[in-house]
């Protein structure tokens, strides 16, 4: 799919920011903006996106830590269906599985490149556990993603049940930790990573559009209702390429105050 072009702004001397994250404080360089940026794979990232080192923590929660893990979780199906139930996470192992290799794309402006992910597409969740539990002629238009953290997402129908969306569980061969959204989350790879609940505990069908993100940060940047990364669908009202350069001023404090979160979840205060 082509990149999406504006004509000749931005000026070829302003510069992007490119984060190498080695460690908890990122080393930052920059890059003539508009350079060309690639995954390991050779392919093109989407407009305005840049690569950074690793897959750091980064998110609204800042800098503290993750949330607890119930010792049996469960997914809690809610909205639209005639009667709510749970589905046990260990369910999920009777399903069809898949793996698949995708970069993860953050709004702020960086990308995760080549992420290898494992678990259950969400179709196959949709259509095998929640479509069944819908009243006769029940047409649901969106999906609402809940996080133990307190997130939650609004994602249309359409995009939910795309073929690359997952509810994942492994991350490059392993679990998920704590800092990528333990025990299951979401990943979608076609759009922006505030989309991609992390920490994922509850499922909400809807047949009309609900309210979107309740976190003051996201009321105020507005961000757009499907978030697709290939149209660079950043905010609801604004284009995106004026957003970019403030968007990219907050990653480097973004990661740095996230890490504290996860050290402190790795390292919590012993008492005294």
């Amino acid at each position: 799919m082509p990149l999406v072009q504006y004509g000749h702004w931005p000026p070829a001397h302003l510069y992007a920011t490119v984060l190498t994250v080695a460690s908890a404080a990122p080393n930052i360089h920059t890059v003539p903006y508009g350079s060309s940026q690639q995954n390991a794979a050779g392919r093109k990232l989407p407009p305005g996106q840049r690569l950074v080192d690793g897959f750091p923590r980064f998110g609204g929660h800042l800098s503290r830590p993750a949330p607890d893990v119930p010792h049996k979780p469960d997914l809690k199906i809610r909205g639209a269906v005639s009667e709510p139930f749970e589905v046990p996470l260990t369910a999920l192992a009777t399903l069809p599985r898949r793996e698949i290799t995708a970069d993860f794309h953050c709004v702020a402006g960086w990308s995760a490149t080549d992420l290898h992910w494992e678990g259950v597409p969400f179709e196959t969740v949709y259509r095998s556990l929640i479509e069944p539990a819908l009243p006769p002629e029940t047409f649901v238009s969106h999906v609402v993603f809940c996080g133990l953290d307190g997130w939650r997402a609004v994602v249309a129908i359409d995009d939910a049940l795309a073929d690359d969306v997952l509810i994942a569980e492994h991350l490059d061969g392993r679990p998920l930790d704590s800092e990528h959204g333990a025990p299951a989350r979401l990943v979608s790879p076609r759009q922006y990573g505030y989309l991609s609940t992390k920490h994922l505990s509850r499922i909400e069908v809807h047949t009309a559009e609900p309210k979107g993100m309740r976190s003051l940060a996201m009321r105020l940047l507005s961000p757009h209702p499907r978030g697709r990364v290939w149209e660079e669908e950043r905010h609801r009202h604004l284009p995106s390429w004026s957003l970019r350069r403030v968007y990219r001023a907050t990653i480097a404090g973004g990661i740095y105050l996230s890490a504290r979160g996860g050290r402190k979840a790795r390292n919590p205060a012993q008492p005294r």
